[in-house]
């Protein structure tokens, strides 16, 4: 999804108050701007993370870290490792 369509970090940032997400968006094309947003904010590329990590990376902006998680790995944007140990940023 290209920024330029989409609006890019600005649009992103109607979606957090005082550096909290309010609400995770229903609207797929939204939530994958969200999404996108995040992996790239929190989680940098080649590296390795627990879930313990990614948990404690997602919930500085939001405490269903679970929901996050689980959004960000369906969406591609965070892969796992079959037994669930490591993530690892896709892009």
């Amino acid at each position: 999804m290209s920024e330029t369509r989409t609006g890019g970090a600005r649009d992103v940032a109607a979606l957090f108050s005082h550096g909290r997400l309010t609400a995770v968006p229903r609207k797929p094309a939204r939530r994958e701007q969200l999404l996108t947003h995040l992996a790239e904010t929190l989680f940098e590329p080649g590296r390795s993370y627990t879930e313990p990590e990614v948990n404690e990376a997602l919930r500085t902006v939001h405490d269903d870290c679970s929901a996050l998680r689980r959004y960000l790995v369906v969406g591609g944007m965070l892969t796992r490792t079959r037994d669930g140990a490591t993530y690892r940023r896709t892009a």
